[in-house]
């Protein structure tokens, strides 16, 4: 991809401009990944930052719309639309792709009343997930919150530091078989990173 030129704040927020504040909330756990990324968008670290900001602004402002609408006018029409029944509650799924990940969607549940209940990446349809079967599986970056989730239930939701961080915890083997006590953190639904410790013996 070609460099992004920098904007002004009244320039049109691009899904490039999204892509960089997904990638700005996975600094703090994945700084070289981050890079890596973030040159391959042709963007500088200054442009990440700018664009984290106005996305804040966006999302804060005495006029800030709707969260599925601002997805809308800077994502476009999403790629595709499911419903989805949560509990006893049905809502709407909305997904767009990420060029970043080509593997993956951005995906919003929005209520029946237009609020949005969550905002994540997921595996696109039809392409097959990891395989996950020992903590050493668990790379950052190569697993979602609910492929986590299913690989090793049951699963224990850990708040976030931040709105857009998500943590599990759950009892996994390592490469020799041992069990070992993990917590996994994930970004906007990515994972970033798993801490473990071996269990005592019974």
């Amino acid at each position: 991809m070609g460099r992004m030129p920098a904007s002004p704040s009244s320039a049109p927020f691009t899904p490039l401009d999204f892509q960089l504040v997904l990638l700005r909330r996975m600094a703090d756990h994945n700084p070289d990944l981050v890079e890596d990324a973030r040159r391959a968008l042709g963007a500088s670290v200054a442009e990440m930052r700018e664009a984290n900001r106005r996305w804040q602004a966006m999302s804060r402002g005495p006029r800030s719309r709707s969260a599925a609408a601002r997805y809308r006018s800077v994502l476009g029409a999403p790629e595709s639309t499911a419903r989805r029944r949560i509990g006893d509650l049905e809502c709407e799924a909305l997904r767009w792709p990420v060029p970043l990940w080509p593997d993956l969607r951005f995906e919003v549940l929005r209520a029946p009343g237009g609020a949005v209940w969550n905002e994540w990446l997921v595996r696109a349809p039809g392409v097959p997930g990891p395989e996950l079967r020992t903590v050493d599986d668990l790379a950052p970056w190569s697993c979602t919150v609910d492929e986590a989730a299913r690989a090793f239930a049951p699963v224990r939701p850990m708040e976030g530091t931040a709105p857009t961080r998500w943590g599990l915890a759950f009892t996994a083997p390592d490469a020799g078989g041992e069990p070992r006590r993990c917590v996994a953190e994930f970004t906007w639904g990515l994972l970033q990173r798993v801490g473990h410790e071996v269990m005592p013996p019974p």
